[in-house]
Protein backbone atom coordinates (compact mmCIF):
# COMPACT_ATOMS: atom_id res chain seq x y z
CA UNK A 1 0.00 0.00 0.00
CA UNK A 2 1.46 3.35 -1.10
CA UNK A 3 0.72 5.45 1.98
CA UNK A 4 2.59 8.52 0.70
CA UNK A 5 0.35 8.78 -2.33
CA UNK A 6 -2.69 8.09 -0.15
CA UNK A 7 -1.61 10.93 2.16
CA UNK A 8 -1.39 13.24 -0.85
CA UNK A 9 -4.98 12.44 -1.85
CA UNK A 10 -6.20 12.79 1.74
CA UNK A 11 -4.55 16.20 1.84
CA UNK A 12 -6.46 17.14 -1.33
CA UNK A 13 -9.68 15.91 0.27
CA UNK A 14 -9.17 18.10 3.34
CA UNK A 15 -8.29 21.12 1.18
CA UNK A 16 -11.42 20.70 -0.96
CA UNK A 17 -13.55 20.26 2.18
CA UNK A 18 -12.08 23.36 3.82
CA UNK A 19 -12.51 25.48 0.68
CA UNK A 20 -16.08 24.24 0.17
CA UNK A 21 -17.05 25.91 3.46
CA UNK A 22 -16.79 29.33 1.78
CA UNK A 23 -20.50 29.42 0.87
CA UNK A 24 -21.73 28.37 4.35
CA UNK A 25 -19.37 30.96 5.87
CA UNK A 26 -20.83 33.60 3.56
CA UNK A 27 -24.33 32.49 4.53
CA UNK A 28 -23.49 32.69 8.26
CA UNK A 29 -22.01 36.17 7.74
CA UNK A 30 -25.09 37.30 5.79
CA UNK A 31 -27.52 36.20 8.51
CA UNK A 32 -25.22 37.33 11.34
CA UNK A 33 -25.73 34.24 13.46
CA UNK A 34 -23.59 32.33 15.94
CA UNK A 35 -22.26 29.72 13.48
CA UNK A 36 -19.78 32.00 11.69
CA UNK A 37 -16.84 31.35 14.02
CA UNK A 38 -17.19 27.51 14.14
CA UNK A 39 -17.31 27.35 10.34
CA UNK A 40 -14.25 29.59 9.93
CA UNK A 41 -12.32 27.66 12.60
CA UNK A 42 -13.06 24.34 10.92
CA UNK A 43 -12.15 25.62 7.47
CA UNK A 44 -8.82 27.00 8.70
CA UNK A 45 -8.07 23.78 10.59
CA UNK A 46 -8.72 21.57 7.55
CA UNK A 47 -6.54 23.75 5.34
CA UNK A 48 -3.82 23.76 8.01
CA UNK A 49 -3.77 19.95 7.98
CA UNK A 50 -4.49 19.38 4.29
CA UNK A 51 -1.96 21.75 2.75
CA UNK A 52 1.12 20.25 4.49
CA UNK A 53 -0.01 16.74 3.49
CA UNK A 54 -0.47 17.83 -0.12
CA UNK A 55 2.89 19.64 -0.24
CA UNK A 56 4.90 17.10 1.76
CA UNK A 57 3.83 14.17 -0.43
CA UNK A 58 3.57 16.01 -3.75
CA UNK A 59 5.98 13.61 -5.50
CA UNK A 60 3.35 10.93 -5.65
CA UNK A 61 3.26 7.72 -7.67
CA UNK A 62 0.36 6.32 -9.65
CA UNK A 63 -2.38 4.78 -7.57
CA UNK A 64 -3.06 1.06 -7.75
CA UNK A 65 -6.55 -0.40 -7.50
CA UNK A 66 -6.00 -1.33 -3.83
CA UNK A 67 -5.12 2.28 -3.03
CA UNK A 68 -8.20 3.41 -4.96
CA UNK A 69 -10.45 1.18 -2.85
CA UNK A 70 -8.78 2.30 0.38
CA UNK A 71 -9.14 5.99 -0.53
CA UNK A 72 -12.74 5.57 -1.64
CA UNK A 73 -13.65 3.96 1.69
CA UNK A 74 -11.54 5.90 4.17
CA UNK A 75 -11.89 9.17 2.24
CA UNK A 76 -15.63 9.29 2.86
CA UNK A 77 -14.99 8.56 6.54
CA UNK A 78 -12.36 11.30 6.76
CA UNK A 79 -14.49 14.04 5.21
CA UNK A 80 -17.53 13.05 7.29
CA UNK A 81 -15.49 13.34 10.48
CA UNK A 82 -13.97 16.66 9.38
CA UNK A 83 -17.33 18.08 8.31
CA UNK A 84 -18.88 17.22 11.68
CA UNK A 85 -16.58 19.65 13.54
CA UNK A 86 -18.62 22.87 13.00
CA UNK A 87 -21.68 21.28 14.62
CA UNK A 88 -19.66 20.04 17.61
CA UNK A 89 -17.82 23.36 18.06
CA UNK A 90 -21.04 25.33 17.77
CA UNK A 91 -22.84 23.01 20.19
CA UNK A 92 -25.93 22.47 18.04
CA UNK A 93 -24.92 18.79 17.85
CA UNK A 94 -22.63 18.37 20.88
CA UNK A 95 -22.13 14.62 20.40
CA UNK A 96 -19.45 13.76 17.84
CA UNK A 97 -21.25 10.46 17.18
CA UNK A 98 -24.44 12.31 16.27
CA UNK A 99 -22.58 14.91 14.20
CA UNK A 100 -20.66 12.18 12.33
CA UNK A 101 -23.92 10.31 11.67
CA UNK A 102 -25.50 13.50 10.30
CA UNK A 103 -22.56 14.22 8.01
CA UNK A 104 -22.18 10.63 6.81
CA UNK A 105 -25.89 10.74 6.07
CA UNK A 106 -25.37 13.98 4.15
CA UNK A 107 -22.40 12.92 2.05
CA UNK A 108 -23.81 9.47 1.26
CA UNK A 109 -27.09 11.16 0.24
CA UNK A 110 -29.02 9.12 2.78
CA UNK A 111 -30.96 11.96 4.38
CA UNK A 112 -31.43 10.20 7.73
CA UNK A 113 -31.22 12.65 10.62
CA UNK A 114 -30.88 12.74 14.40
CA UNK A 115 -32.19 16.32 14.65
CA UNK A 116 -35.57 16.70 16.37
CA UNK A 117 -35.76 20.41 15.52
CA UNK A 118 -34.05 21.17 12.23
CA UNK A 119 -35.18 24.79 12.10
CA UNK A 120 -33.35 25.53 15.37
CA UNK A 121 -30.00 25.37 13.54
CA UNK A 122 -28.54 28.67 12.29
CA UNK A 123 -28.60 29.27 8.53
CA UNK A 124 -24.88 28.71 7.93
CA UNK A 125 -24.92 25.24 9.47
CA UNK A 126 -28.18 24.42 7.70
CA UNK A 127 -26.58 25.43 4.42
CA UNK A 128 -23.47 23.33 5.18
CA UNK A 129 -25.70 20.38 6.09
CA UNK A 130 -27.51 20.62 2.74
CA UNK A 131 -24.30 21.33 0.83
CA UNK A 132 -22.97 17.93 1.86
CA UNK A 133 -25.73 16.56 -0.39
CA UNK A 134 -24.49 18.68 -3.28
CA UNK A 135 -20.92 17.44 -2.77
CA UNK A 136 -21.84 13.82 -2.09
CA UNK A 137 -24.49 13.45 -4.78
CA UNK A 138 -22.02 13.28 -7.64
CA UNK A 139 -19.43 11.71 -5.35
CA UNK A 140 -17.06 13.84 -3.31
CA UNK A 141 -14.09 11.92 -4.65
CA UNK A 142 -15.05 12.72 -8.25
CA UNK A 143 -14.69 16.39 -7.31
CA UNK A 144 -11.26 15.74 -5.80
CA UNK A 145 -10.13 13.80 -8.90
CA UNK A 146 -10.42 17.05 -10.89
CA UNK A 147 -7.59 18.46 -8.76
CA UNK A 148 -5.33 15.40 -9.07
CA UNK A 149 -2.56 15.25 -11.69
CA UNK A 150 -3.26 13.27 -14.88
CA UNK A 151 -1.97 9.72 -14.68
CA UNK A 152 -2.14 9.55 -10.89
CA UNK A 153 -4.86 6.92 -10.98
CA UNK A 154 -8.02 8.97 -10.52
CA UNK A 155 -9.91 6.51 -12.70
CA UNK A 156 -9.21 3.78 -10.16
CA UNK A 157 -10.70 5.94 -7.39
CA UNK A 158 -13.74 6.59 -9.58
CA UNK A 159 -14.23 2.88 -10.25
CA UNK A 160 -13.90 2.05 -6.56
CA UNK A 161 -16.59 4.64 -5.80
CA UNK A 162 -18.90 3.66 -8.67
CA UNK A 163 -21.82 1.29 -8.90
CA UNK A 164 -21.39 -2.29 -10.16
CA UNK A 165 -24.24 -1.34 -12.48
CA UNK A 166 -21.89 1.02 -14.30
CA UNK A 167 -19.64 -1.96 -15.01
CA UNK A 168 -22.67 -3.76 -16.43
CA UNK A 169 -23.93 -0.95 -18.67
CA UNK A 170 -20.38 0.03 -19.75
CA UNK A 171 -21.50 3.64 -20.21
CA UNK A 172 -18.62 6.07 -20.73
CA UNK A 173 -18.27 9.82 -21.14
CA UNK A 174 -14.94 10.72 -22.69
CA UNK A 175 -11.54 9.07 -22.83
CA UNK A 176 -9.80 11.13 -20.12
CA UNK A 177 -11.20 10.58 -16.64
CA UNK A 178 -10.58 14.18 -15.52
CA UNK A 179 -12.58 15.49 -18.48
CA UNK A 180 -15.35 13.04 -17.61
CA UNK A 181 -15.47 14.35 -14.05
CA UNK A 182 -15.73 17.93 -15.29
CA UNK A 183 -18.60 17.01 -17.61
CA UNK A 184 -20.35 15.20 -14.77
CA UNK A 185 -20.15 18.25 -12.53
CA UNK A 186 -21.23 20.69 -15.26
CA UNK A 187 -24.38 18.66 -15.97
CA UNK A 188 -25.03 18.11 -12.27
CA UNK A 189 -24.63 21.76 -11.29
CA UNK A 190 -26.70 22.81 -14.31
CA UNK A 191 -29.63 20.72 -13.07
CA UNK A 192 -29.27 22.25 -9.58
CA UNK A 193 -29.32 25.79 -11.01
CA UNK A 194 -32.38 25.14 -13.18
CA UNK A 195 -34.32 23.63 -10.28
CA UNK A 196 -33.35 26.50 -7.97
CA UNK A 197 -34.71 29.02 -10.49
CA UNK A 198 -37.96 27.08 -10.89
CA UNK A 199 -38.45 26.80 -7.11
CA UNK A 200 -37.81 30.53 -6.69
CA UNK A 201 -40.72 31.13 -9.09
CA UNK A 202 -42.92 29.41 -6.52
CA UNK A 203 -43.34 30.07 -2.78
CA UNK A 204 -39.68 29.52 -1.82
CA UNK A 205 -37.02 32.12 -1.09
CA UNK A 206 -33.49 31.65 -2.47
CA UNK A 207 -32.15 29.92 0.66
CA UNK A 208 -34.94 27.32 0.71
CA UNK A 209 -34.77 26.86 -3.07
CA UNK A 210 -31.00 26.25 -3.06
CA UNK A 211 -31.00 23.81 -0.18
CA UNK A 212 -34.02 21.95 -1.60
CA UNK A 213 -32.33 21.67 -5.00
CA UNK A 214 -29.19 20.33 -3.29
CA UNK A 215 -31.30 17.56 -1.77
CA UNK A 216 -33.30 16.80 -4.91
CA UNK A 217 -30.88 16.43 -7.83
CA UNK A 218 -28.52 14.51 -5.53
CA UNK A 219 -31.53 12.35 -4.52
CA UNK A 220 -30.65 12.90 -0.87
CA UNK A 221 -33.57 14.32 1.10
CA UNK A 222 -32.36 16.86 3.65
CA UNK A 223 -34.83 19.70 4.12
CA UNK A 224 -34.35 22.89 6.14
CA UNK A 225 -37.90 22.59 7.46
CA UNK A 226 -39.17 20.31 10.22
CA UNK A 227 -42.19 19.31 8.14
CA UNK A 228 -40.05 18.67 5.06
CA UNK A 229 -41.56 19.52 1.69
CA UNK A 230 -45.02 19.42 3.28
CA UNK A 231 -44.12 22.77 4.88
CA UNK A 232 -44.71 24.58 1.57
CA UNK A 233 -48.08 22.90 0.85
CA UNK A 234 -47.69 23.67 -2.84
CA UNK A 235 -48.58 21.41 -5.77
CA UNK A 236 -46.18 23.46 -7.94
CA UNK A 237 -43.26 22.74 -5.60
CA UNK A 238 -44.21 19.06 -5.42
CA UNK A 239 -44.27 18.57 -9.20
CA UNK A 240 -41.00 20.46 -9.72
CA UNK A 241 -39.33 18.22 -7.14
CA UNK A 242 -40.94 15.11 -8.68
CA UNK A 243 -39.43 16.04 -12.06
CA UNK A 244 -35.92 16.62 -10.72
CA UNK A 245 -35.96 13.54 -8.47
CA UNK A 246 -36.78 11.54 -11.59
CA UNK A 247 -33.99 13.26 -13.56
CA UNK A 248 -31.55 12.62 -10.69
CA UNK A 249 -32.38 8.93 -10.99
CA UNK A 250 -31.34 8.79 -14.66
CA UNK A 251 -27.90 7.72 -15.86
CA UNK A 252 -25.93 10.93 -16.35
CA UNK A 253 -24.37 9.56 -19.54
CA UNK A 254 -27.82 10.05 -21.10
CA UNK A 255 -27.72 13.78 -20.35
CA UNK A 256 -24.25 13.99 -21.89
CA UNK A 257 -25.37 12.22 -25.05
CA UNK A 258 -28.45 14.44 -25.28
CA UNK A 259 -26.28 17.57 -25.07
CA UNK A 260 -24.25 16.17 -27.96
CA UNK A 261 -27.45 15.78 -30.00
CA UNK A 262 -27.55 11.97 -29.77
CA UNK A 263 -31.07 10.89 -28.82
CA UNK A 264 -30.74 7.29 -30.00
CA UNK A 265 -30.41 6.18 -26.36
CA UNK A 266 -34.16 6.75 -25.90
CA UNK A 267 -34.79 3.68 -28.03
CA UNK A 268 -31.82 1.53 -27.05
CA UNK A 269 -31.32 2.00 -23.28
CA UNK A 270 -33.02 -0.98 -21.64
CA UNK A 271 -32.56 0.21 -18.06
CA UNK A 272 -34.16 3.58 -18.80
CA UNK A 273 -37.24 1.87 -20.27
CA UNK A 274 -37.59 -0.29 -17.16
CA UNK A 275 -37.04 2.76 -14.95
CA UNK A 276 -39.96 4.55 -16.60
CA UNK A 277 -42.13 1.44 -16.45
CA UNK A 278 -41.47 0.80 -12.76
CA UNK A 279 -41.99 4.47 -11.87
CA UNK A 280 -45.30 4.77 -13.74
CA UNK A 281 -46.64 1.42 -12.52
CA UNK A 282 -45.99 1.99 -8.81
CA UNK A 283 -47.09 5.63 -8.96
CA UNK A 284 -50.44 4.67 -10.50
CA UNK A 285 -50.97 1.77 -8.08
CA UNK A 286 -50.25 3.84 -4.95
CA UNK A 287 -52.30 6.79 -6.24
CA UNK A 288 -55.21 4.47 -7.08
CA UNK A 289 -55.07 2.98 -3.57
CA UNK A 290 -55.09 6.45 -1.96
CA UNK A 291 -58.04 7.55 -4.12
CA UNK A 292 -60.20 4.44 -3.70
CA UNK A 293 -59.52 4.21 0.05
CA UNK A 294 -60.66 7.82 0.52
CA UNK A 295 -57.38 9.33 1.71
CA UNK A 296 -57.60 11.91 -1.07
CA UNK A 297 -61.11 12.22 -2.59
CA UNK A 298 -59.64 14.29 -5.44
CA UNK A 299 -57.88 11.99 -7.91
CA UNK A 300 -55.37 14.73 -8.83
CA UNK A 301 -54.33 15.08 -5.18
CA UNK A 302 -54.02 11.29 -4.88
CA UNK A 303 -51.83 11.27 -8.00
CA UNK A 304 -49.71 14.14 -6.69
CA UNK A 305 -49.03 12.68 -3.23
CA UNK A 306 -48.75 9.07 -4.43
CA UNK A 307 -46.36 9.87 -7.28
CA UNK A 308 -44.23 12.09 -5.07
CA UNK A 309 -43.70 9.41 -2.43
CA UNK A 310 -43.08 6.62 -4.92
CA UNK A 311 -40.42 8.56 -6.83
CA UNK A 312 -38.91 9.85 -3.58
CA UNK A 313 -38.34 6.32 -2.26
CA UNK A 314 -37.57 4.76 -5.65
CA UNK A 315 -34.77 7.27 -6.26
CA UNK A 316 -33.65 6.99 -2.60
CA UNK A 317 -34.30 10.72 -2.11
CA UNK A 318 -36.42 10.45 1.02
CA UNK A 319 -38.44 13.68 0.81
CA UNK A 320 -41.95 13.50 2.24
CA UNK A 321 -45.10 15.54 1.69
CA UNK A 322 -47.39 13.46 3.92
CA UNK A 323 -47.25 10.98 6.78
CA UNK A 324 -47.42 7.85 4.64
CA UNK A 325 -47.56 5.67 7.77
CA UNK A 326 -51.22 6.75 7.98
CA UNK A 327 -51.94 5.53 4.43
CA UNK A 328 -53.75 2.22 3.63
CA UNK A 329 -51.70 -0.93 4.19
CA UNK A 330 -51.62 -1.73 0.47
CA UNK A 331 -50.05 1.66 -0.27
CA UNK A 332 -47.46 1.18 2.50
CA UNK A 333 -46.66 -2.31 1.15
CA UNK A 334 -46.11 -0.90 -2.35
CA UNK A 335 -43.82 1.80 -0.94
CA UNK A 336 -41.92 -0.89 0.96
CA UNK A 337 -41.36 -2.76 -2.31
CA UNK A 338 -40.11 0.40 -4.01
CA UNK A 339 -37.36 0.78 -1.39
CA UNK A 340 -35.71 -2.39 -2.72
CA UNK A 341 -35.57 -1.22 -6.34
CA UNK A 342 -33.53 1.95 -6.79
CA UNK A 343 -33.15 3.98 -9.97
CA UNK A 344 -30.49 3.78 -12.70
CA UNK A 345 -26.79 2.93 -12.48
CA UNK A 346 -24.58 5.95 -13.09
CA UNK A 347 -27.09 8.31 -11.45
CA UNK A 348 -26.90 10.10 -8.11
CA UNK A 349 -29.07 7.41 -6.51
CA UNK A 350 -28.15 4.43 -4.37
CA UNK A 351 -30.01 1.18 -3.81
CA UNK A 352 -29.88 -2.09 -5.73
CA UNK A 353 -30.46 -0.33 -9.09
CA UNK A 354 -32.87 -1.14 -11.90
CA UNK A 355 -30.22 -2.67 -14.16
CA UNK A 356 -29.61 -5.50 -11.71
CA UNK A 357 -33.32 -6.39 -11.74
CA UNK A 358 -33.31 -6.20 -15.54
CA UNK A 359 -30.51 -8.76 -15.73
CA UNK A 360 -31.95 -11.00 -13.02
CA UNK A 361 -35.37 -10.90 -14.72
CA UNK A 362 -33.89 -11.76 -18.11
CA UNK A 363 -31.79 -14.52 -16.57
CA UNK A 364 -34.85 -15.98 -14.82
CA UNK A 365 -36.83 -15.95 -18.07
CA UNK A 366 -33.95 -17.53 -19.98
CA UNK A 367 -33.50 -20.24 -17.34
CA UNK A 368 -37.19 -21.20 -17.40
CA UNK A 369 -37.17 -21.27 -21.21
CA UNK A 370 -33.98 -23.35 -21.24
CA UNK A 371 -35.24 -25.89 -18.69
CA UNK A 372 -38.92 -26.30 -19.60
CA UNK A 373 -39.47 -25.03 -23.17
CA UNK A 374 -36.37 -25.25 -25.37
CA UNK A 375 -33.75 -27.46 -23.63
CA UNK A 376 -31.48 -27.56 -26.70
CA UNK A 377 -31.46 -23.82 -27.33
CA UNK A 378 -28.64 -21.36 -26.65
CA UNK A 379 -30.24 -18.27 -25.11
CA UNK A 380 -28.36 -14.99 -25.00
CA UNK A 381 -29.14 -12.33 -22.39
CA UNK A 382 -29.00 -8.90 -24.00
CA UNK A 383 -28.82 -5.39 -22.57
CA UNK A 384 -29.04 -2.23 -24.69
CA UNK A 385 -29.09 -4.45 -27.77
CA UNK A 386 -25.78 -6.14 -26.87
CA UNK A 387 -25.16 -9.63 -25.42
CA UNK A 388 -24.11 -9.72 -21.78
CA UNK A 389 -21.31 -11.92 -20.49
CA UNK A 390 -22.21 -14.58 -17.93
CA UNK A 391 -19.86 -13.05 -15.34
CA UNK A 392 -21.87 -9.82 -15.52
CA UNK A 393 -25.08 -11.72 -14.76
CA UNK A 394 -23.33 -13.44 -11.86
CA UNK A 395 -22.27 -10.01 -10.56
CA UNK A 396 -25.87 -8.78 -10.60
CA UNK A 397 -27.11 -11.85 -8.73
CA UNK A 398 -24.24 -11.65 -6.24
CA UNK A 399 -24.91 -7.96 -5.60
CA UNK A 400 -28.61 -8.62 -4.95
CA UNK A 401 -27.90 -11.51 -2.58
CA UNK A 402 -25.25 -9.52 -0.70
CA UNK A 403 -27.78 -6.73 -0.10
CA UNK A 404 -30.36 -9.18 1.23
CA UNK A 405 -27.84 -10.82 3.57
CA UNK A 406 -26.69 -7.46 4.96
CA UNK A 407 -30.30 -6.34 5.48
CA UNK A 408 -31.31 -9.39 7.51
CA UNK A 409 -28.06 -9.78 9.46
CA UNK A 410 -27.90 -6.03 10.14
CA UNK A 411 -31.51 -5.83 11.29
CA UNK A 412 -30.91 -8.65 13.79
CA UNK A 413 -27.86 -6.82 15.14
CA UNK A 414 -29.64 -3.46 15.52
CA UNK A 415 -32.66 -5.16 17.07
CA UNK A 416 -30.37 -6.86 19.62
CA UNK A 417 -28.45 -3.66 20.47
CA UNK A 418 -31.47 -1.39 20.95
CA UNK A 419 -34.25 -3.95 21.54
CA UNK A 420 -36.25 -2.63 18.58
CA UNK A 421 -39.32 -4.17 16.98
CA UNK A 422 -38.68 -6.01 13.72
CA UNK A 423 -40.31 -3.36 11.50
CA UNK A 424 -38.14 -0.55 12.88
CA UNK A 425 -34.93 -2.61 12.92
CA UNK A 426 -35.21 -3.91 9.35
CA UNK A 427 -36.37 -0.47 8.18
CA UNK A 428 -33.30 1.14 9.77
CA UNK A 429 -31.00 -1.10 7.74
CA UNK A 430 -32.95 -0.63 4.52
CA UNK A 431 -32.96 3.13 5.11
CA UNK A 432 -29.21 3.38 5.63
CA UNK A 433 -27.94 0.62 3.33
CA UNK A 434 -30.10 1.85 0.43
CA UNK A 435 -29.38 5.50 1.41
CA UNK A 436 -33.10 6.32 1.54
CA UNK A 437 -33.48 8.27 4.81
CA UNK A 438 -37.01 7.86 6.16
CA UNK A 439 -38.38 4.35 6.46
CA UNK A 440 -41.13 2.62 8.41
CA UNK A 441 -42.03 1.92 12.03
CA UNK A 442 -40.56 4.36 14.56
CA UNK A 443 -38.40 5.95 11.84
CA UNK A 444 -41.25 6.59 9.43
CA UNK A 445 -41.96 9.90 7.73
CA UNK A 446 -42.42 11.72 11.06
CA UNK A 447 -39.58 9.98 13.00
CA UNK A 448 -35.78 10.18 13.16
CA UNK A 449 -32.73 8.30 14.46
CA UNK A 450 -32.17 10.36 17.63
CA UNK A 451 -33.30 7.56 19.95
CA UNK A 452 -30.81 4.99 18.62
CA UNK A 453 -27.80 4.15 20.78
CA UNK A 454 -24.28 5.29 19.88
CA UNK A 455 -23.33 1.73 18.89
CA UNK A 456 -26.25 1.52 16.49
CA UNK A 457 -25.48 4.95 15.02
CA UNK A 458 -21.90 3.93 14.24
CA UNK A 459 -23.10 0.67 12.70
CA UNK A 460 -25.76 2.49 10.67
CA UNK A 461 -23.16 5.03 9.54
CA UNK A 462 -21.07 2.13 8.26
CA UNK A 463 -24.15 0.85 6.42
CA UNK A 464 -24.56 4.24 4.75
CA UNK A 465 -20.97 4.06 3.55
CA UNK A 466 -21.37 0.50 2.29
CA UNK A 467 -24.53 1.47 0.44
CA UNK A 468 -23.03 4.61 -1.11
CA UNK A 469 -19.95 2.73 -2.32
CA UNK A 470 -22.26 0.05 -3.72
CA UNK A 471 -21.03 -2.49 -1.19
CA UNK A 472 -18.07 -4.31 -2.71
CA UNK A 473 -15.43 -1.59 -2.26
CA UNK A 474 -16.24 -1.11 1.42
CA UNK A 475 -16.49 -4.85 2.12
CA UNK A 476 -13.16 -5.55 0.41
CA UNK A 477 -11.31 -3.94 3.34
CA UNK A 478 -12.68 -6.63 5.66
CA UNK A 479 -10.84 -9.41 3.81
CA UNK A 480 -7.29 -10.17 5.12
CA UNK A 481 -6.17 -10.88 1.56
CA UNK A 482 -6.77 -7.23 0.66
CA UNK A 483 -3.91 -6.15 2.94
CA UNK A 484 -1.43 -8.69 1.62
CA UNK A 485 1.04 -7.86 -1.13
Amino acid sequence: MNYQTISNVFGALLIVTGCSMVLPIGCAFLYGESDLQPLIMTSVLLLAVGLPLKIRFRHQDELGFREGIFIATMGWTLISAASALPFVIHGSIPSFTDAFFEMMSGYTTTGATILPDIEALPHGLLFWRSQTHLLGGMGFLTLTIIFLPHGMGGLRIFRAESSPGQVITKEKFVARNKDAMIWLWVIYLGLNIIQTILLCLGPMDLFDALTTAFGTVSTSGYSVRNAGIAHYNSSYVDWVIILFMFLGGMTFVLFFRSLKGDLSWMKSNTEFHWYIGITVTFSLLVSFALWTQGNYPNILDALRFGTFQVISLLTTTGFTTADYMLWPHVAITLLYMVCFVGACAGSTTSGIKTVHYVLIGKYLGAAIKKIYIQPMSVISIRLNGRPVERIIVDLAICYFLANMILIFVGSCLVSYIDNLDYVTSISAIISTLMNIGPAFGDIGSSGNFASFSSSSKWFLSWNMLVGRLEMFSALALLFPAFWKK
